[in-house]
Order: structure tokens, then C-alpha cells, then sequence
């Protein structure tokens, strides 16, 4: 940056403007690197060590939790944990009546038609049959399956290794599907 001249006569000579580096450079003994160029000398270690000075902007404050609804985002997990540990107790005391039936039925996660399909069914048999537990993919689902079954026992449909756009399962009528296997349960 050029130094600035003076309103005077002109012939006094402008002062080089200091920043906040270099006069803490210079109060530290220090030389700038211009300084050690001009005088021609080498540079040392210490000399070109800069100390970083605190910005001038404002620190930004945290806000207290109660603020920020974190305190009761905390209660509401707390509350959704209660929840799932009691819907866990009830399907342990589903799980431990062997006389009813389980069926399970995986299908992918590739396409939502899968999914759609899967929920109609588990719905159909629940509203259709008393007692009966349906899971939906109690293990990672296999890619481009479509399989209905009694849990260690008999399988209903199986659809396996479908391409898009998944043609077999779209052909199937579900409400026919549902009552085949309410008929083969009871």
C-alpha cells in the first residue's frame, strides 16, 4: 500500500501505516520480512514467528437448554424409550404362546411396492385372524424378494431374484393372496 501524503507543504514525508502484525512483531524484537530483506539479512527462525491476535468480533453465547428445547427433548426420548420397552414386554408375552401362529414376510427395500404390498398383506391377516403375528423383515431382506411364510414351517409365496420392473409380484392379486393363506392358517 503506497503511504499517504500529507496536507502540509508537501514536503514532509508520510508515515508507513503500522498494523496490529507488525507492531507486535517489532515490541516482540522482532523483524518484519520486509525489514530483513531490505537490510539484506537472512531470516531466523524466531523472526518470522507471527502471534495470532483475538478478532475483534463478538463471542457467540450458548444458550441455556430450557432455550433451545433441548431439556425436554430429553424427557420426550425418555418417554419414547418407556414406550418401546413396553411394547417389548408385550410381544415377549406374544412370543412365548406357541399355539399361535407367526408368519413372516420379507421383501425387499429396493422399491416401495415391495413395502405396500407387504404392509396390505400384514394388515389383511391381522384384521382376519385372531392372535396372529405378522414381522416384516425380522432379518436383512434379500434383493428383489417377495416371500411370505410360516416362521420355521411352510411358505406361501415365494417370489425370488425379480428384475424390475418386478412383473410377478405386480401381478398378483393381494386380496386373493390374503385369503389363501387366512384358508391354509386355519
Amino acid at each position: 500500500m503506497a503511504p499517504r501524503k500529507s496536507e502540509g507543504d508537501g514536503e514532509e514525508k508520510a508515515k508507513p501505516v503500522i498494523t496490529a502484525s507488525t507492531r507486535v512483531t517489532r515490541s516482540m524484537g522482532c523483524r518484519t520480512r520486509s525489514e530483513t530483506q531490505k537490510n539484506g539479512a537472512k531470516p531466523s527462525g524466531s523472526a518470522t514467528k507471527q502471534v495470532k491476535l483475538a478478532s475483534p468480533k463478538k463471542a457467540k453465547r450458548k444458550k441455556p437448554a430450557i432455550a433451545t428445547g433441548r431439556a425436554k427433548k430429553g424427557k420426550k426420548e425418555e418417554e419414547a424409550v418407556e414406550e418401546v420397552e413396553k411394547e417389548e414386554e408385550k410381544e415377549e408375552a406374544e412370543v412365548e404362546d406357541p399355539t399361535k401362529p407367526k408368519i413372516v414376510i420379507e421383501h425387499c427395500k429396493q422399491c416401495n411396492a415391495f413395502k405396500t404390498r407387504a404392509i396390505q398383506v400384514k394388515e389383511g391377516l391381522e384384521g382376519a385372524v385372531p392372535g396372529v403375528t405378522v414381522t416384516l423383515n425380522p432379518e436383512k431382506p434379500r434383493r428383489g424378494c417377495f416371500e411370505i411364510r410360516k416362521e420355521g414351517g411352510e411358505t406361501f409365496i415365494s417370489l425370488l431374484e425379480m428384475k424390475r420392473p418386478f412383473a410377478p409380484m405386480k401381478a398378483l392379486d393381494m386380496e386373493e393372496v390374503i385369503e389363501e393363506i387366512i384358508n391354509k392358517i386355519k
